[in-house]
């Protein structure tokens, strides 16, 4: 078998051969100087018609050598790549980065920290225009330090020191909203089975749930809130232990849809009916669960795409300064179905 040749890059000088023109003309009209040189409309036309006949393209390292931009924005993640969750924090960060002309270059680097400071060096060698380290959910994080090298923004994280600037969800105020439906649906009962884990997301959902009894003057009874295990079994257990006490709860917040998806188990095991007999509220909005639910799950919904496009947005603004070290939270809107 005859093995086909590589066709070679074309060339400046193929496409002023082509065009009739010197190779410095071409240089000016392919780098957008034409104008400035004085050079005639129809003779740019002739040249940018040799470069599309020859099938010319530009050599991005060079250019990215005279012009320090590469249009690529490096993009970390721990495990955001290889799981279906939270891929629309990339979605949202590869929309934002593209309506700039902008690429991502994304790398999946896990939880190692050496992993994370290569991937980081890596993407310093390739001059991207700045990076953005996302997680797989809101918590704390300890950083490379040559993440400073570069204009960086963190995702879904945060650093202890805020010397980096941050978007995560508010979960306080997710956690209100959610305690408020309950609450402006008429129940006075209304329990949380919250995530056993110290993590922001569960510290800050159970402050907005306090903080929405408070509102409606409903006194805070730790008895309704519960953090007995993780996922689906943490809600079926919860919702156990809860439907024991002598005053039950008609209305059940939930850390998570999948906490949700447990107690929806309990419920019916009890042989209560959703949401007749007792309301449930999940969170994150994971429409593989929520959506697919008896009765579909109400929920709050994490604003992951709309978190990835603040990110990209916040760090192309200030492109060419240091960034601000904002840290923003951004609000959890209401998804309403059918089990409040």
């Amino acid at each position: 078998m005859v093995r086909q040749s590589r066709k070679r890059p074309t060339t400046m000088v193929d496409i002023a051969r082509e065009a009739g023109v010197s190779q410095t003309t071409v240089s000016f009209v392919l780098n957008n100087h034409a104008s400035s040189a004085n050079i005639p409309v129809e003779t740019q036309e002739r040249v940018l018609a040799a470069a599309k006949r020859l099938g010319y393209r530009p050599n991005m390292a060079a250019r990215a050598l005279r012009t320090d931009q590469t249009r690529v924005i490096g993009f970390i993640t721990d495990e955001i790549a290889t799981t279906p969750y939270a891929g629309k924090l990339i979605q949202g960060a590869q929309d934002a980065a593209w309506a700039h002309g902008k690429l991502l270059m994304i790398v999946n680097a896990g939880h190692t920290a050496a992993i994370n400071e290569t991937a980081i060096e890596v993407m310093l060698e390739h001059r991207v225009e700045g990076l953005v380290y996302a997680t797989m959910y809101h918590r704390a994080v300890t950083l490379p330090a040559n993440i400073h090298e570069a204009s960086a923004v963190l995702l879904d994280c945060f650093c202890a020191d805020h010397a980096l600037p941050s978007v995560v969800p508010d979960e306080v105020q997710g956690g209100r909203t959610a305690t408020e439906v309950l609450l402006k649906k008429g129940h006075r009962r209304v329990g949380f089975i919250n995530e056993p884990a110290a993590i922001p997301a569960a510290i800050g959902r159970l402050e907005g749930y306090k903080q929405a009894l408070q509102a409606s003057g409903i006194p805070f009874d730790a008895n309704l809130v519960c953090s007995p295990a993780r996922q689906a079994k943490g809600g079926y257990q919860g919702v156990m232990a809860l439907m024991q006490l002598d005053e039950p709860p008609t209305a059940i917040f939930c850390f998570s849809d999948f906490v949700a998806m447990g107690a929806y188990d309990a419920l019916r095991t009890l042989g209560l009916s959703i949401p007749d007999d007792v309301a449930v509220m999940g969170f994150d909005n994971h429409e593989l669960v929520a959506a697919q639910l008896l009765p579909p799950l109400s929920t709050m919904q994490l604003p992951h795409y709309e978190m990835g496009q603040w990110a990209i947005e916040y760090l192309l603004e200030h492109t060419g300064e240091a960034l601000p070290p904002v840290q923003h939270r951004m609000n959890c809107p209401y998804i309403e179905r059918q089990s409040v």
